[in-house]
């Protein structure tokens, strides 16, 4: 099979992160041909007009639509394409010269209808930016889920680095309209299907997040929200895992309740736990400044994802809520 590579790229008042994903597109060290399909969602900054200072050196093709989100604006992007299989990105994502390449390679040692990324901190991004991206990709925080060789299950890549064939696009009609939690439910979907998924390592993406704490607190409390919504749709995949941040901070609380009663050891517990982050977090970014952002951006991700998934969870699978009447801003 021959691949041809569609890149889809949905955008949404970020003219400047586009500029900066294409100029990383120029920079690509390959000799396979490649197009790139942007879809802005009905944006009010447009990105076209720095789309077309590329068009001369890329080729590329904008689409203006209206907002709908970012699954249906894939979708779209997908409809429009040319190619036969698809690379979906982030707008906030740059290339490194040797993406191209690494995804071309593996799929050619071994085809899958689907694969992801990790995504990687360049070292020109902030202290914050890195202290965010250990937190998120790390294997003592989540696992792995985001792209760490040794991840727990089945790798369920997500859409800011995700490649989909025109085959597996077709029969699963693609995105759905939850987000976020759009790219895992694709991701089992295909496997119902019939399809598989993996990860290849090596086709790393330099992620920005354009993340503030805050910022960082309501993307984290998204996602908790939305893993009892999957859970409930896809009971199959449903795990004591996804428990986790939530058991970790109500076990924090005892922790600190219990040190005032003079029980110390399991506080301990958790000074160990953030010692070990910090080191890992040195050693990954030689930086001590990061190091040290990196235990309160690991309590924010806990705190917002469990307290988003346990809201979630009484609302939806106790109480027997409708999801999207409970948490109409999850869907478009």
């Amino acid at each position: 099979m021959h691949l041809q590579y569609s890149f889809i790229i949905p955008v949404y008042n970020r003219p400047d992160e586009i500029e900066e994903l294409l100029v990383s597109f120029l920079n690509l060290k390959t000799t396979l041909n490649f197009e790139i399909v942007i879809v802005e969602d009905g944006s009010n900054h447009s990105s076209e007009t720095v789309v077309n200072t590329f068009k001369d050196r890329l080729n590329i093709a904008y689409f203006f639509k209206e907002n709908s989100g970012p699954g249906d604006s894939r979708n779209f992007g997908m409809q429009q394409a040319t190619g036969n299989y698809f690379i979906i990105l982030d707008s906030d994502c740059v290339l490194p010269p040797g993406y191209l390449n690494e995804v071309d390679a593996s799929l050619i040692s071994e085809f899958v209808d689907c694969f992801g990324g990790p995504d990687a901190a360049e070292a020109s991004f902030t202290t914050l930016q890195k202290a965010i991206n250990f937190s998120m990709t790390s294997f003592i925080t989540t696992g792995g889920i985001r792209g760490h060789k040794n991840q727990i299950g089945k790798f369920q890549p997500r859409s800011f680095n995700m490649g989909l064939s025109n085959a597996a696009f077709k029969v699963s009609k693609g995105f759905g309209t939850i987000h976020p939690g759009e790219d895992p439910d694709l991701s089992i979907r295909l496997w119902d299907l019939g399809f598989n998924t993996k990860l290849i390592p090596e086709a790393f993406v330099y992620h920005k997040r354009r993340i503030s704490w805050s910022k960082f607190y309501t993307q984290v409390n998204k996602f908790g929200k939305v893993r009892p919504i999957l859970n409930l749709w896809h009971p199959q995949t449903a795990k004591l895992t996804y428990w986790f941040p939530t058991l970790f901070i109500f076990g924090f609380l005892v922790a600190i309740t219990a040190f005032i009663f003079h029980f110390e050891w399991f506080l301990m517990l958790y000074i160990l736990y953030f010692i070990i982050a910090f080191f890992l977090s040195l050693m990954q970014s030689k930086s001590i400044i990061v190091a040290l952002l990196s235990i309160p951006a690991i309590c924010i991700q806990f705190g917002g994802y469990g307290y988003g998934f346990f809201k979630s969870f009484l609302k939806i699978h106790v109480f027997k809520k409708e999801a999207k009447q409970v948490f109409p801003e999850l869907f478009f």
